[in-house]
């Protein structure tokens, strides 16, 4: 939906042209932030909290959202910054944002203006930093967000179906920042201020860089180079168990892996913020709101869907294999304090197009909100076991006290008649008597007629690829659910994400889960084919066709038609995939089951 805004561009957002420069009297930016999305100033977009956050710290900040990689005068538009360059394809992997996980170019693009896809360049972050180290030969140039951060050390892509280098070889800039980078990006420009150029950024938490030599450096781990972890799986398996062990920002240590006859440097994670610092990042003066020049072109498809929503907490301990969180956000649980995220909705309740519907507080997971542990600020979190599966460690804190206090204070707040959860919550979390307050609120008001869930298949033997809970936790929730439901007399139902072709799956398994799933009376309308992530476990599976923990050989869907297959079983009453599901019965000598599949659909 297209609306306008008609506050004073050069007050509100950070300067994006000369005219915005001259209106606050800068003839010179310190930094300039370039960005594959579209420019909007909210706490859900990265390039905008890293923005907001330097300006804080009293540097001169601009953006350059979108820039056109055939116009070099789209990247002089603000001139050479005093300090550096700061670059990122935006909140997507820009292989992600224009194709699907079936290769196909992708229609639109949400984090556009007016949704348009075609206008971010495959593989973003290189093509920016080429741009800009043409145009500005010397320029100190830092890279960073989610396609950088999967893409920091050797790791498998999907689209090319290779291994390729760290992005900081391609690309040529002078650090990569991995995570979600406000400390690093604050350290990084202060000791630029201090004058120590691009050579005095080593040591930095959370950063990787790129060396001719690693003498003098200590307590290190090294990890199959990457020509060797290119042409061999194991090696590969090698490369990934390195990282992956050492993720953790007070157990983890220095990654070095060899490039060629350079060496590729990734120091630890960062410390996790602590609350106040958190609160302090998110109650920074954001605009809330696209910048006006998209009023012309129906705004940001994205931003209608977190307007009115407010981001808790950062960090997932599910660790489901999959994701790609727990490599750039961690297991690790960051909670905002409840008077600041109280501080925002009241903002938000000041907005003239605020209808009195708060659409989400939440995160990664919504009902991980003030999760704890007592080692996360010890000695990390643990090697040898997983926070969640196959059931929750004792010693891990649900914070489902504190969350039902900030809903009721929430609402408190004049204006905010409803506040809902969109984002997905663990079903496994609220199976027991400990959940029952939650639960019971949850139902009561904030489940908008649908809630979210994300059993992922129910064939065990991928479940667990997936480190995901098994099929009997997911039906003693659904028990509870429609319990809790029917006591309180609401009709509310469930929303159930399947992946489909996971590492792991066979055809016959997903037979298999299609045949539960009508048992269980689920026709699944949120299913994603199954997208290989870059540092991923289940990237790491799909490239290697073996099981991460066990080394054991499994099976991949990797062709188009198989992975069609797959979904067609699952999703059988779509008439465009019926005679995918004759094929895979075929295939699978199961033809007299066709009229499971056929009588009813």
């Amino acid at each position: 939906m297209k609306r306008s805004f008609s506050l004073p561009m050069s007050n509100v957002f950070l300067p994006i042209s000369r005219t915005d420069m001259e209106s606050r009297r800068w003839d010179e930016l310190d930094i300039i932030l370039i960005t594959g999305d579209a420019y909007v100033d909210h706490p859900s977009y990265g390039a905008a909290v890293i923005g907001r956050v330097l300006e804080n710290a009293l540097f001169r900040v601009g953006i350059i959202a979108k820039p056109d990689p055939s116009r070099l005068d789209d990247f002089t538009r603000l001139g050479r910054p005093r300090l550096f360059f700061g670059i990122t394809a935006g909140n997507l992997d820009s292989m992600v944002a224009n194709y699907t996980a079936n290769k196909k170019p992708r229609s639109d693009d949400d984090y556009s203006p007016g949704g348009k896809a075609g206008f971010r360049p495959d593989r973003a972050v290189t093509v920016y930093t080429n741009n800009v180290r043409q145009a500005f030969p010397g320029a100190a140039i830092v890279i960073g967000g989610m396609e950088a951060s999967l893409r920091r050390l050797a790791h498998y892509d999907y689209w090319s179906d290779t291994v390729k280098r760290s992005v900081l070889c391609d690309s040529k800039a002078d650090i990569l920042v991995y995570g979600m980078g406000e400390e690093q990006i604050l350290e990084i420009a202060g000791r630029l201020k201090e004058g120590g150029g691009p050579k005095s950024l080593e040591g930095i938490p959370g950063t990787v860089i790129v060396k001719n030599n690693i003498d003098g450096l200590k307590n290190y781990v090294s990890a199959p180079p990457f020509e060797e972890a290119a042409k061999d799986l194991d090696k590969f398996i090698g490369a990934f168990k390195a990282i992956y062990a050492e993720n953790d920002p007070s157990r983890g240590r220095t990654i070095v892996q060899r490039h060629g006859q350079r060496f590729v440097i990734q120091f630890p994670p960062a410390k996790p913020l602590k609350q106040d610092e958190l609160d302090r990042i998110y109650g920074l003066n954001y605009a809330r709101r696209w910048h006006p020049v998209y009023d012309k072109k129906d705004g940001v498809p994205g931003f209608e869907t977190v307007r009115f929503s407010v981001i808790s907490h950062r960090g997932c301990a599910g660790e489901c294999s999959f994701c790609a969180l727990f490599m750039h956000q961690g297991r690790i649980v960051q909670s905002r304090s409840r008077e600041s995220i109280l501080n925002e909705i009241k903002r938000i309740s000041q907005d003239e197009n605020f209808k009195g519907t708060i659409t989400d507080i939440g995160g990664p997971t919504a009902n991980l909100y003030m999760t704890r542990c007592a080692r996360w600020n010890g000695p990390g979190t643990c090697a040898a076991k997983f926070c969640l599966v196959p059931e929750k460690c004792k010693n891990l804190e649900l914070g489902y006290t504190q969350t039902v206090k900030l809903w009721k204070d929430a609402l408190k707040i004049p204006g905010v008649k409803r506040i809902f959860v969109g984002s997905g919550v663990r079903y496994d979390l609220l199976t027991d008597k400990y959940s029952d307050e939650y639960l019971n609120a949850l139902c009561k008001s904030h489940v908008s007629g649908r809630l979210k869930v994300a059993p992922e298949t129910f064939e065990e033997s991928v479940l667990k690829l997936m480190n995901k809970p098994g099929l009997d936790i997911y039906e003693n929730f659904v028990r509870r659910y429609r319990y809790i439901n029917e006591h309180l007399q609401k009709k509310q139902y469930l929303v159930n994400y399947i992946i489909s072709a996971h590492p792991g799956a066979t055809l016959e398994s997903a037979l298999n889960l299609s045949l539960k799933l009508m048992k269980m009376n689920i026709y699944p309308e949120q299913i994603q084919d199954y997208l290989p992530l870059s540092m991923t476990v289940s990237g790491c599976m799909y490239h290697t066709q073996k099981d991460f923990f066990s080394g054991k050989p499994i099976h991949v869907a990797k062709g188009e038609r198989e992975r069609k297959l797959h979904r067609a079983l699952i999703q059988y009453r779509n008439p465009e995939n019926k005679r995918y599901v004759i094929e895979a019965l075929r295939a699978l000598n199961k033809m007299s089951l066709s009229k499971k599949f056929f009588e009813k659909s």
